[in-house]
């Protein structure tokens, strides 16, 4: 159920920034030339919950984001 959660959560923060997969894909493969990837393998990968941290890290800064360590219980 989380990883239903965090695919959700991925996917409409890329939707909000007006951002496409296929175009986050093409900005992380031309950041990375030697380790390409396709749409469908991170749509996989965020399907089965595998995505990579440090791939999460990268979307969330191709679409103008980061993620924060928040404290649990603090006022976002």
């Amino acid at each position: 159920m989380a990883d239903v959660n965090i695919r959700n959560e991925i996917k409409a923060e890329i939707a909000k920034s007006g951002w496409t997969l296929t175009d986050i894909v093409k900005e992380m493969n031309l950041l990375h030339p030697d380790e390409t990837t396709t749409s469908q393998n991170i749509s996989n990968k965020l399907t089965r919950g595998t995505l990579k941290y440090s791939e999460a890290l990268e979307i969330a800064a191709i679409i103008g984001k980061r993620i924060s360590w928040v404290p649990a219980g603090s006022e976002d």
